[in-house]
């Protein structure tokens, strides 16, 4: 199975990393040993000081397609979840400044965490979903799915064109404002509106 990962897509957290909005979606790709399920705890990597969370929505896709229209993007998931990208951020900022690829600082083991699942028929409208995370209590991340710059339907033509997705493959659509650092003992509770989604700890 493959991961796709957008970046990018919500203009308040380009802000906050200094970056510029893209014309076209930003895509990167996990491994399926990057993947973190079922609740287990997250151990930092001895490869980073600054280990920092995103919080995405993602979708699980049910069908096999190649070149799909945005009309029919739909017809390609049938469940929305929640999930966290890490990143190795002082790697890729070093990785980003050399002119180097940054996988290495998305795309190490255990760095896509996958929450639950909700059925699509669950939401009246996917490009009005609330989501969140609480790091030990607190809320960190609070963003709506009608804040990203390329819509979830546009992101599945649009990796669609460059690779075939199989059943099972994960999308996350991108993290909005608000990211940041996490430590040892913290608490990682993910909410899509008031269902939770995930409960984690880092270790």
């Amino acid at each position: 199975m493959k991961i796709f990962a957008i970046g990018q897509n919500y203009v308040e957290h380009n802000k906050e990393l200094n970056s510029k909005n893209p014309t076209e979606p930003v895509v990167f790709m996990k491994p399926d040993t990057a993947l973190l399920k079922n609740n287990k705890p997250f151990f930092i990597p001895d490869f980073t000081e600054e280990l920092h969370y995103e919080t995405e929505l993602i979708i699980k896709f049910n069908r096999l397609g190649k070149n799909i229209d945005t009309v029919f993007s739909s017809r390609y998931y049938a469940e929305i979840g929640l999930g966290v990208d890490f990143t190795a951020r002082d790697l890729q900022r070093k990785l980003k400044a050399e002119g180097k690829p940054w996988e290495l600082s998305k795309a190490f083991d255990n760095s896509a965490v996958i929450g639950n699942f909700l059925p699509v028929t669950e939401f009246d409208d996917i490009q009005n979903i609330r989501f969140r995370l609480d790091i030990n209590g607190k809320t960190v991340q609070d963003g709506n799915s009608s804040e990203m710059i390329f819509p979830i339907n546009e992101l599945v033509a649009y990796v669609s064109r460059f690779f075939t997705v199989k059943i099972g493959d994960i999308l996350f659509t991108g993290t909005p404002v608000g990211v940041g650092k996490v430590a040892i003992g913290d608490r990682l509770e993910g909410y899509i509106f008031d269902k939770k989604m995930f409960d984690f700890y880092i270790k």
